[in-house]
């Protein structure tokens, strides 16, 4: 499957030792063998430089700004001094809204910027280029996506930019954008026309469905950005959770970012297959998939893929060994062989849902002696964040293995203990009945009685068929897809996080029958839920297991619809990257577009809402960020946590903004486009905020 430029990659490559995190028979992690810090492995290829590797100052070239995704820029324009001048420099809308009937929106973009253009992509994947200092369009293109292939929500979370080594500047698709869309197709397109790449596979298109069985639209989607590694173009797919365990498989794959040949293939359940099935077959189905954004260290080869877990979340009766070992893993991936090199496992025998979301930060991790360790930050669901060796998979914090609950429904299955981070952890102590909260009288004594009569063991808490059982935090807890910022100079990380429980049952197949809970394939709506919020899970047929599943997302009281739990509902935090320590935390979001019965408050009082989308830092030290349920976009001071400026949006902000510049001016942008889970409008606008012009 290796094109002639990589056959010589490919032989080096077979020579280098492989490494693996392995798991003792008490779970304990074991620091795998392979080279040290000062032991770097010699690149095994080497590709021209990209400009996501080492983005110009100026620019922010990859979805975390750059492969190692740190959401830094240097730019130091905008202070905290002046940030309070920000005004609205230029609005852009992309014209992509739902039609009625069309599904859920919740496009999530963030856009890229090279040179002197931003490139984006809506919720429908359509992709475009605007102007970054006015704003105005160059060019689009319209991949005709079907709106029944819209999965949980249309969303789009960014495009990838490439630049082909030795193409002549006038060479057609010299530099590409190159998307994943939700009816699984990779698209490329040339940066400055949007004209399709005739020789990227067929006609500018590869057909992701290759391999992975009957097409069922929405089951099988890729909603965040590709990687490209030493030349290979690496992509995993959403596959819609909780609908059967004869699911899409979640296999990844390297194409040639020119051709668009499939290079490899990583399936976990066939790891001597490196290409297509043959003829008949199928990529192993159910497994694990990467929903979210890797990174990557183009030195080294390898790719960070942050893993989920398999298809039905709830229940692993059926699982195999191949899943138990990489779900809910991050996994190094070498780009030259397409297999493993290491992967470290945040969760053994997940049932709650807690596959890992966050994309992963590459630092050069420092020591106290003054050296550094080449690492990688990886946050969790659960709010345990890890450092690891990014060459080995050694965590650099102690990870101890604490007692889990064990019981439920599988309690021979589940593990006897669970791995908790010695470095960092967003999670907030167990609950107790006196933090049932509940906005009315009658809320909180409907919530108290709740907790009474539920399942709850602390983070772990086994599912269970005949009670309700409480999931704190929830499956939107901890940090999420927004994923965490690295400021290496100042020595710290920014983390916004959730905290909030769900409230949980399983649902027995004779009932879930009943209820008419279809899978997708089926043609199910499932519509026949016990609760009418937008969650995922609630009502989900789980086809395979003998249980369905319903999930109350945020656990919400049956009167006002407020949470059973008081707030702060979610909040961002200041952590010192040396030594993990808590720098300040503080609650993000305010009550001014949330109250009881949907009807919002208007109250300014900063409260703390639940949040989607990440944080970007400046060189001059702000934060700025939108991700809660109040609209607002604000700046932050980072060695404060104060709140300096702040602007409504017209639409919900559940998306991660960026920073530029262009001919000499700062830029702040957020794509504005709400988010159907989140409750806030929906909209199409892409907005830019800059200090005014001289004179003006």
């Amino acid at each position: 499957m290796f094109t002639s430029q990589r056959v010589l990659a490919y032989v080096v490559s077979l020579s280098l030792a492989t490494h693996a995190v392995a798991q003792d028979a008490e779970g304990e992690t074991e620091a795998p063998e392979g080279p040290t810090s000062s032991e770097a492995q010699t690149p095994t290829f080497s590709a021209t430089p990209q400009p996501s590797d080492d983005p110009a100052p100026g620019d922010w070239a990859a979805w975390g700004r750059e492969s190692s995704a740190s959401r830094h820029s240097p730019l130091d324009e905008i202070t905290p001094d002046n940030v309070s001048d920000l005004e609205v420099a230029w609005t852009y809308r992309t014209g992509d809204m739902p039609e009625e009937g069309e599904g859920k929106y919740a496009p999530e973009t963030t856009p890229l910027k090279v040179g002197d253009n931003l490139y984006l992509c809506s919720a429908m994947n359509i992709m475009v280029s605007l102007d970054a200092r006015t704003g105005e369009e160059q060019w689009r293109h319209d991949p005709q996506v079907d709106p029944g292939a819209i999965p949980y929500s249309a969303s789009c979370r960014g495009v990838t930019y490439y630049e082909v080594p030795d193409a002549a500047d006038d060479e057609l698709c010299a530099t590409r954008i190159i998307e994943g869309t939700l009816d699984a197709r990779l698209i490329a397109v040339d940066a400055q026309t949007g004209e399709l790449c005739q020789e990227f596979g067929d006609g500018g298109t590869v057909d992701l469905w290759a391999g992975i069985g009957e097409k069922v639209p929405g089951w099988y989607s890729v909603t965040s950005p590709p990687v490209v590694v030493q030349g290979v173009l690496v992509t995993g797919a959403q596959v819609k959770d909780g609908q059967a365990e004869d699911a899409p498989s979640g296999v990844i794959r390297g194409y040639d970012a020119v051709t668009g040949e499939l290079e490899w293939a990583w399936d976990m359940g066939k790891p001597n297959l490196d290409g297509l099935p043959p003829e008949g077959e199928t990529y192993t189905r159910g497994t694990p998939n990467m929903w979210t954004t890797a990174s990557s260290d183009e030195a080294l080869g390898y790719v960070y893929l942050p893993m989920g877990n398999s298809s039905v979340d709830y229940w692993g009766g059926n699982r195999s060994e191949e899943e138990n070992e990489f779900s809910t893993s991050l996994v190094a991936i070498d780009v030259n062989t397409g297999e493993p090199v290491w992967h470290f496992q945040t969760v053994h025998y997940d049932v709650w849902d807690y596959d890992l979301g966050s994309q992963p930060t590459l630092v050069d991790f420092p020591r106290d002696d003054g050296s550094t360790v080449p690492a990688i930050i990886l946050p969790s669901k659960q709010g345990d964040i890890y450092v690891l060796n990014r060459e080995t998979g050694e965590s650099l914090f102690h990870v101890e293995e604490v007692e889990a609950p064990t019981g439920g429904v599988e309690p021979d299955n589940l593990s006897p203990t669970q791995p908790s981070s010695g470095y960092h952890s967003l999670a907030f102590p167990n609950l107790e009945e006196k933090d049932m909260w509940g906005m009315t009288p009658i809320d909180q004594l409907w919530c108290r009685i709740q907790f009474r009569r539920a399942s709850y063991k602390g983070m772990y808490t086994p599912p269970t068929v005949g009670q309700r059982f409480i999931q704190y935090p929830g499956y939107n807890g901890g940090n999420d897809w927004g994923s965490t910022a690295v400021d290496a100079e100042r020595g710290i990380i920014i983390a916004n996080y959730n905290d909030i429980p769900n409230f949980n049952r399983l649902i027995p197949r004779e009932e879930a029958e009943e209820r008419n809970l279809r899978p997708i394939y089926a043609g199910g709506d499932n519509t026949d839920r016990e609760s009418d919020g937008p969650a995922e899970g609630a009502g989900d047929p789980q086809v395979g297991a003998p249980y369905a599943i319903d999930v109350n997302a945020g656990w919400r009281a049956p009167v006002t619809g407020m949470p059973c739990t008081a707030p702060p509902y979610g909040g961002i935090r200041a952590i010192d990257l040396a030594s993990g320590e808590t720098l300040w935390d503080e609650p993000l979001g305010t009550a001014r577009k949330n109250g009881p019965f949907g009807i919002p408050s208007h109250m300014p009082f900063k409260i703390g809402t639940p949040n989607n989308g990440g944080p970007l830092l400046t060189a001059s030290g702000l934060i700025f960020i939108a991700a809660a349920t109040d609209d607002l976009i604000r700046a932050i001071d980072t060695e404060t946590g104060e709140v300096l400026w702040n602007d409504v949006l017209p639409a919900g902000g559940q998306a991660n903004p960026i920073t530029y510049e262009a001919d000499g001016r700062q830029y702040v942008v957020i794509g504005a486009g709400g988010h159907h889970f989140m409750e806030t409008p929906i909209g199409d606008y892409v907005i830019a905020y800059a200090l005014p012009e001289d004179g003006n």
